[in-house]
């Protein structure tokens, strides 16, 4: 198996997103092959993996997914790579709950039994690197994983970064596996986190990143844990085609999903709302993921594949809709600027941009399925529509046919069964 690392930071905000692509760049730089994952429920952060190492990179979730299932993702996609940097969520103890519990980095290096990279801005900082990093270090123990080196983000000249070096060893604490210069060049971001890389320049960090290669191959653990032999249903979905919305207003799909979909027998199909390209023929089930529609609100008012969603739900067959592509299903969709456009028309409801988060959190359905709400919209109008989900917390969503629209983003390999019974 590749070597592997967490790379975390001690709070949201501090830069590891940046610094795991400025790791990226260096290794491919080097010629060496990188797998990469994203810890917690993250669509963005991978597509920036993605952009410089050209393949995918998965998500890693102990809350969403379970403990044996982020082994077994690990083996599964790490084992012709040399190096497996799995980017973290939030600060390293940050999770659903508590201190370093399920959904954390932390949780999910001690599950792992791999090692962890702290990130920390260092802006303005010496000495105080010191107790920061000794505290992290402790509570890491306590929790059963280990914290193997650092790299600092914000540093203000080469010396700045060697007196944190000579710190971080004079207090025998991990030592500083490299260093992002101050001023450094930044992603661009928007509502919902990160841009998508097609949108923006993917920045050069060369000139910014200085990484001591020896030290960072010395905090690398090789991954040792044992995949589940347990068995999952094979071809639930044989022989069945899915048509699948995959474009700017429907972009946001777990990896994992489109190879659970392949697993179960589905054959698969990608067309464009924004494009207004129709549901190709002979498909036998719908997902519309969630995106960015807000953006592509006119493009999508004079889109012809309204009419196509509409008839292919008038069919009585099956479709599955997920926050964005849920809006799609509605009336209306205001903008961010007030402006109202017009969707397939579905449902009643009227889906309004907020300038502010709506609802974020973990959502489990009763049957099982496991999966993330997290919005800047909010519907109106949908009163006595029937609910789809069945919930302690989160949008029940709303049935009709055999479609369920909701603003859940699901795991499907979290309950196979159900998610096949939800495209047949």
């Amino acid at each position: 198996m590749s070597k592997t690392t967490i790379v975390v930071g001690t709070q949201s905000g501090c830069g590891k997103t940046t610094i795991i692509l400025a790791l990226l760049q260096a290794l491919k730089n080097k010629q060496i092959s990188v797998q990469t994952f994203k810890a917690g429920p993250d669509f963005l952060d991978p597509f920036w993996h993605q952009a410089i190492t050209a393949q995918a990179s998965y998500n890693l979730d102990t809350k969403m997914m379970g403990a044996q299932a982020c082994i077994n993702q690990l083996h599964k996609h790490s084992e012709k790579s040399q190096i497996t940097l799995i980017e973290g969520a939030m600060g390293l103890f940050d999770g659903a709950t508590g201190v370093g519990e399920l959904g954390s980095s932390a949780h999910l290096a001690k599950i792992l039994d791999v090692s962890v990279i702290l990130v920390v801005d260092a802006k303005g900082m010496s000495g105080s690197i010191v107790p920061l990093v000794s505290g992290f270090c402790d509570y890491a123990t306590k929790l059963g994983f280990k914290i193997s080196g650092i790299i600092a983000n914000q540093v203000g000249s080469p010396h700045h970064a060697q007196l944190l070096d000579d710190l971080l060893t004079q207090h025998h604490l991990p030592l500083l596996i490299g260093w992002m210069k101050k001023n450094a060049p930044s992603l661009p971001e928007r509502h919902l986190g990160l841009k998508r890389p097609e949108e923006a320049i993917i920045p050069d960090f060369k000139e910014f990143f200085h990484l001591d290669s020896q030290r960072l191959s010395f905090a690398l653990t090789a991954f040792v844990k044992k995949p589940s032999l347990g068995s999952q249903p094979k071809a639930l979905l044989k022989n069945k085609t899915i048509a699948i919305a995959n474009d700017a207003a429907c972009c946001f799909i777990y990896s994992d999903n489109i190879d659970c979909l392949k697993a179960q027998g589905a054959n698969i199909h990608f067309f464009s709302p924004i494009k207004g390209e129709s549901i190709p023929e002979n498909t036998d089930a719908l997902w519309l993921p969630g995106g960015y529609p807000e953006l592509y609100a006119e493009e999508l008012s004079t889109s012809s594949s309204g009419s196509s969603i509409k008839e292919f739900i008038n069919q009585n067959k099956p479709v599955l809709a997920e926050c964005g592509g849920a809006m799609l299903l509605g009336k209306n969709l205001i903008d961010f600027n007030g402006k109202s456009w017009k969707m397939a028309g579905i449902f009643p409801y009227t889906s309004i941009m907020k300038d502010r988060l709506v609802s974020l959190g973990y959502r489990n359905e009763e049957n099982g399925m496991r999966g993330h709400e997290f919005h800047h919209s909010e519907r109106i109008n949908d009163d006595n529509l029937q609910p789809c989900f069945t919930l302690n917390r989160g949008d029940q969503g709303i049935r009709y046919k055999k479609v369920r629209a909701s603003y859940i983003h699901w795991y499907f390999a979290s309950e196979i069964n159900v998610m096949a019974e939800w495209f047949l």
